[in-house]
């Protein structure tokens, strides 16, 4: 038996939960739901799973409703899934058994998973992927903050992470009628928790990033810029993730020239392919071309990334525009050649092969 609860908390998510429940039922770790009020399917597909279902009235707190199912549970070890991700492995039970196991002797650390976003409205229909602590010891941990909670150390004091061997898809990525419903219900919970202590600079990215799904790229520059006037450790990912985010907000913005102030933290971010990749696009919109070329040629060699293709067929491609629109035609071809089944490359080559270069 793994010392695993899976904990969920469910509101109107028939569309997923049968899935998500399914693939975490192969396994021999307890599954906790906790429904806030659904009016749809979702507890009836809930028990066909687990009978461990209990109700929690919504209060507009994430961490209260998280906190009462994890009173629920009966193993030491939380993992808290929500109910459009789906466990990607398809390992028997001893071989998670196994994986696991190492994971066991950190009481005092919280474990981060994959998560793998799918974005069809994005950089053309690609993907990214973060990292996000999801796995924790119930009698160290618990949840703070009513948005975009996050696990705390009952003690106090900083979060110590692990890096957990789980991976998830995150279906409801893929649906933007859905992402932008949640994101405009996000801004209104990250506005009030904001008004009772603004002072935290991860409410302003949440809020940015939640202002960016919903296509306001006016607000999510203004409150990416109060996040980021605050001291922040570079390192941390969501930080990394609040400045690329602030990059592209200014371009969909055309302030092109305000996103070259990123030159100036260049060295702090460049290790990071993502950052470097919107370097190439900041460049490319400021019609510095050779400095864009480089930019993106630069992003191939580094590996660490978040978004699928900026170290690879994304920056090709870009570069292979930049030479197309120059009437270098072998050039462009040559990296249009390198971005495999991209479909715009591929319609580029098709272009450049007919002698159609504009």
């Amino acid at each position: 038996m793994l010392p695993v609860s899976v904990c969920i908390i469910t509101k109107n998510e028939e569309k997923y939960i049968g899935t998500c429940l399914e693939k975490l039922s192969r396994y021999d770790w307890e599954i906790i739901v906790t429904d806030t009020g659904s009016t749809d399917r979702t507890v009836e597909i809930a028990k066909r799973y687990t009978p461990n279902v209990f109700h929690f009235p919504w209060i507009n707190d994430f961490s209260a409703a998280r906190n009462y199912c994890i009173s629920k549970a009966s193993r030491c070890w939380i993992l808290n899934v929500d109910c459009d991700e789906y466990l990607t492995c398809s390992e028997t039970p001893q071989e998670m058994k196994r994986r696991l196991s190492p994971c066991f002797q950190l009481p005092q650390q919280a474990g981060m998973i994959e998560i793998i976003n799918p974005h069809a409205s994005s950089i053309n229909d690609t993907v990214s992927v973060e990292h996000i602590a999801r796995f924790f010891h119930k009698d160290y941990y618990t949840y703070q903050g009513t948005v975009h909670e996050q696990p705390a150390p009952i003690a106090g004091g900083p979060v110590s992470y692990f890096s957990l061997p789980l991976s998830f898809y995150h279906a409801g990525y893929s649906d933007e009628a859905v992402l932008k419903k949640k994101a405009a219900r996000n801004i209104q919970l990250l506005e009030q928790a904001i008004l009772n202590n603004d002072k935290d600079p991860y409410l302003y990215y949440q809020l940015g990033q939640s202002h960016f799904v919903t296509g306001d790229a006016r607000k999510a520059c203004d409150a990416f810029e109060q996040g980021l006037s605050f001291e922040v450790d570079p390192n941390l990912q969501y930080v990394r993730t609040m400045v690329e985010s602030y990059g592209y907000s200014l371009l969909q913005l055309k302030k092109y020239e305000q996103a070259l102030q990123f030159e100036g933290i260049y060295e702090t971010f460049c290790s990071h392919a993502d950052f470097v990749f919107l370097m190439g696009l900041i460049y490319m919109n400021n019609a510095m071309f050779d400095e864009a070329i480089a930019q993106f040629l630069h992003a191939t060699d580094v590996p660490d990334h978040s978004v699928d293709g900026v170290n690879s067929y994304l920056a090709y491609y870009n570069a292979g525009v930049i030479y197309e629109c120059a009437g270098m035609a072998e050039e462009a071809l040559g990296f249009y050649e390198k971005c495999g089944e991209y479909q715009p490359a591929l319609e580029g080559m098709a272009r450049l092969r007919k002698g159609n270069v504009t």
